[in-house]
């Protein structure tokens, strides 16, 4: 896959855009780039054009100038979105993508003919969690990326010896993410609102995706909203990584909410 490049006032926005068809736009988690994506994409450029887009500070997207947010983060991604020519998108967003994802459906719903959470949450942090943020930036201001990302990665799969390869994988995507980068993506996470009145009130069609044995956002976290326009799925031995642990799962979920 060949990566390419925008400009959004100013910020250099790196995206893969594989496949034809209805457009779906993939956002992945902290210290991670569109590169998670990478065995999922092909499985649903069959059928669909997917748009995988690196966030502001993480691959090989910039960092807008400014006190970072999740709703910069959003804005920077709707302004892709615009500057592709796009006039509705399905977006599905992993984790940090998730948070940024229900800030893009709160500001720009009319861009959205469905939207997805995966592994991620619609509650903010919670003061423990707060505190965790800080203790993380600490560590990279201290330690260095790299020893932070090694400590991060391991518990984002399922617990066991199963994804030796996925994980390293994902640590050599992680070593790529800026020191500043991370830290404004902590930053941004910690101050992040409950966006759960999104969920209750959003008219377009939801698809929420759990790790059955994901230890960073467990699937009651995942799960507190429900809608008759929310689809809940639970991906059975996966942790806060299908893309990595269950790909094919994972694209069939995606294919057939998208078809439904």
């Amino acid at each position: 896959m060949d990566a390419k490049r925008i400009d959004v006032n100013g910020t250099a926005i790196s995206y893969y855009d594989e496949g034809k068809g209805e457009p779906l736009v993939l956002l992945h988690g902290f210290c991670g780039s569109k590169d998670y994506w990478a065995r999922v994409i092909p499985l649903l450029a069959e059928d669909f054009r997917v748009i995988a887009a690196d966030l502001p500070g993480h691959g090989g997207s910039g960092l807008p100038e400014g006190e970072p947010s999740i709703e910069r983060m959003a804005e920077a991604i709707k302004g892709a979105i615009d500057e592709l020519g796009l006039e509705q998108v399905s977006l599905f967003g992993h984790s940090l993508g998730g948070y940024v994802t229900l800030a893009f459906a709160e500001a720009y719903e009319e861009k959205l003919k469905s939207f997805s959470l995966i592994h991620s949450t619609a509650g903010p942090d919670s003061e423990e969690g707060k505190k965790g943020r800080d203790v993380a930036a600490g560590k990279i201001d201290k330690e260095g990326v790299e020893s932070f990302i090694d400590g991060l990665v391991p518990k984002l799969f399922a617990p066991g010896e199963k994804h030796q390869d996925e994980i390293q994988l994902a640590k050599e995507i992680g070593y790529r993410t800026s020191a500043e980068g991370a830290k404004a993506s902590l930053k941004a996470m910690k101050q992040r609102e409950d966006r759960s009145h999104v969920l209750k009130s959003t008219k377009v069609p939801v698809l929420i995706v759990a790790g059955e044995q994901d230890q960073i956002v467990p699937p009651e976290k995942s799960f507190a909203v429900k809608g008759s326009n929310i689809k809940q799925v639970t991906i059975n031995d996966a942790g806060h990584m299908s893309m990595y642990e269950a790909p094919d799962e994972l694209a069939e979920v995606i294919r057939g909410f998208l078809k439904e």
